[in-house]
């Protein structure tokens, strides 16, 4: 198979930016009640993207104390869990062990790892975007900024700044809620360009 070039930077910056998912549409989840209404709006879905944040390492050998945060979205809205509650924990590891509901998202070996060591849960019905490329040729992994440059034509913008923030806090800043909420949406936005069937358990 041939392969297929992956975006440039060069290329990636000369594209319009994607339009993302403001607050409006994305809730802070941080308590067992939130959870469970959260619970509700997500479990019936066929589909969800899926990403995690946690709070960066500095030293060689540290190892995360992650996830910190992880978010779930569907086309139109975000949910973004804080996993300091007990409660958000526990739904939080009931959406990731649902088999009815595929999980989406890019590069998740890393946020499998953590899951497991963290939540003590493994991910099922699980679909790494980045090996849906892979199978259609390209050689590098393109993760979410490639592959939306790849489906939509457009760059996919994700702030420094928040990328390296602190997601331990308790108060989740303005740019950190809409920075890791996108990266869920992002997700299954693309799958669904695709046009690819729901993952089977």
């Amino acid at each position: 198979m041939a392969h297929l070039p992956s975006p440039t930077k060069e290329e990636l910056a000369r594209l319009e930016p994607l339009a993302q998912l403001g607050l409006p549409d994305i809730f802070v989840v941080s308590t067992r009640q939130q959870a469970d209404e959260a619970f509700q709006s997500l479990a019936s879905s066929a589909v969800l993207g899926f990403d995690t944040e946690s709070k960066p390492t500095f030293f060689r050998d540290q190892v995360s104390e992650g996830p910190h945060v992880v978010q779930f979205s569907t086309l139109h809205k975000a949910w973004v869990f804080q996993l300091h509650d007990a409660g958000c924990r526990d739904t939080v590891s009931a959406l990731l062990e649902l088999e009815t509901a595929a999980k989406v998202g890019f590069g998740l070996a890393g946020d499998h790892q953590q899951i497991r060591r963290t939540l003590g849960v493994s991910p099922r019905n699980v679909l790494d975007l980045n090996a849906v490329f892979r199978s259609r040729g390209y050689a590098k992994e393109l993760g979410v900024r490639g592959a939306v440059a790849v489906v939509f034509n457009r760059r996919f913008i994700k702030s420094r700044k928040a990328t390296t923030s602190n997601w331990a806090n308790r108060q989740l800043t303005d740019s950190q809620i809409v920075y890791s909420a996108n990266d869920a949406w992002a997700a299954i936005q693309v799958f669904h360009a695709l046009g690819l069937p729901p993952p089977q358990a």
